[in-house]
């Protein structure tokens, strides 16, 4: 008897262990500012990656072998150092007022376009599960080596989306933001973290996100208050310019 109650005591805790798995609550996804769940959804907006083993996957090996070759060791420490960006990164293609700490709510409103970005680059990525070019190739692999998945590029996705939305509050300065955007996300090639095919694809994602980002009355609100920061700083850093300067003292 007192053999059947401990197998029984045994089997109810394996019971209540198993249904407390079942209900432990999951991971929360990430929570999104500006876009509706699930959109845009990458299967739909962006082709397959090459197939392995097709002759366009040999070609876009071949190329990121011939760029990761070419690249000298100043291209790579700019790559490298952008591992992690910001609108800052922009700095040079927007002004010298364009400053960390300067404009709260600009910074505060890119941060929420920046995660969004990518957080439905990474779900773009986990789908399509393409390998980055040095777990092919190993002899390509240098630096500290990203986990994830290369398809699109998040550094091109993410790059992308800031320079669309920053060419459209500074449409003086948008040809050398743009470049900006383009070249965060081609520097990851040159380091062997992606092929051009992921680049491209994210510069596509990018346009579809930015699309979805608009019809957003939130973001829209949002945008609104943000060039009015702008617009205010601009006219401050005029009208220090142009104020006249007391004369030294002798």
């Amino acid at each position: 008897m007192k053999t059947i109650r401990t197998l029984f005591r045994r089997l109810l805790a394996a019971i209540l262990c198993s249904v407390a798995f079942v209900i432990a609550p999951l991971p929360a996804l990430a929570e999104l500012n500006y876009l509706p769940a699930g959109q845009p959804d990458s299967v739909t907006v962006l082709a397959p990656p090459p197939l392995p083993g097709s002759p366009e996957q040999t070609a876009d090996m071949a190329e990121v072998a011939a760029i990761y070759r070419a690249c000298t060791t100043n291209e790579a420490a700019i790559a490298f150092s952008e591992k992690k960006f910001s609108i800052f990164n922009f700095t040079p293609a927007i002004g010298a007022f364009f400053q960390p700490g300067k404009l709260p709510k600009t910074e505060a409103f890119f941060e929420r376009v920046q995660k969004d970005a990518a957080a439905v680059t990474d779900t773009a990525k986990d789908y399509w599960k393409r390998p980055r070019p040095y777990t092919v190739d190993t002899n390509l692999a240098s630096g500290k080596l990203e986990k994830s998945f290369g398809y699109p590029s998040g550094h091109s996705t993410e790059g992308t989306v800031l320079a669309l939305v920053l060419a459209d509050l500074f449409p003086d300065n948008r040809e050398d933001i743009l470049a900006v955007g383009r070249n965060i996300g081609w520097h990851r090639v040159e380091i062997a973290r992606h092929y051009p095919t992921d680049i491209y694809a994210g510069r596509v994602f990018a346009r579809a996100i930015v699309r979805e980002m608009k019809s957003n009355p939130d973001f829209q609100k949002d945008l609104a208050e943000v060039k009015n920061e702008i617009e205010a700083s601009k006219h401050s850093v005029q009208a220090a310019a142009t104020t006249p300067q007391p004369p030294a003292a002798h």
